[in-house]
């Protein structure tokens, strides 16, 4: 037998992706006519026997509209911290330089690993970026590989993976 009422989740917040979380708690808050909480300041009662980390987290806090504010307001500061550091992510990656002794391959993994960093805190980072900075910052012994795979491919649109094998 089916019920005519769908069964709504209620949406969990595990620290990550505030921004989605908060819509969808929204319109589940408000579907339960229970937004009206989070407006009016709705009184936060006892913390469970067992409390989660999270709820001991925010368990100073007394109202509904407070703790809302307070994760709000977490995770703007969460952004600030995530910029900062692709700000200095980047600042890292624009000061690398190929090593005298160094391969190809042990310098473009050492790229990636700086690229990898900041991809990771959701910015973009186009391998084209990545194939300029090797262009770039390669050893005069590269030159004339470079000057032949000119001749043979737009320099412009070649990949990261191309321009490896190439080198």
């Amino acid at each position: 037998m089916q019920s005519d009422n769908p069964v709504i989740t209620l949406p969990i917040y595990e620290g990550e992706n505030y921004h989605l979380w908060a819509i969808r708690m929204e319109a589940f808050l408000d579907a339960s006519d229970l937004w009206e909480a989070i407006e009016e300041d709705y009184e936060v009662g006892q913390l469970p026997k067992n409390p989660t980390p999270n709820q001991i987290r925010i368990m100073t806090l007394k109202s509904a509209k407070t703790i809302w504010d307070f994760l709000k307001q977490e995770d703007e500061e969460n952004e600030k911290v995530k910029g900062m550091q692709v700000v200095n992510l980047i600042k890292e990656f624009e000061m690398q330089r190929m090593k005298e002794l160094e391969t190809v391959k042990e310098y473009s993994d050492r790229l990636l690993s700086i690229v990898n960093k900041v991809r990771l805190l959701g910015t973009k980072f186009p391998d084209t970026r990545i194939v300029q900075k090797i262009l770039v910052t390669v050893f005069e012994r590269f030159e004339s590989t470079i000057s032949s795979l000119e001749n043979l491919k737009d320099l412009s649109i070649i990949t990261l993976a191309e321009l490896l094998y190439a080198l």
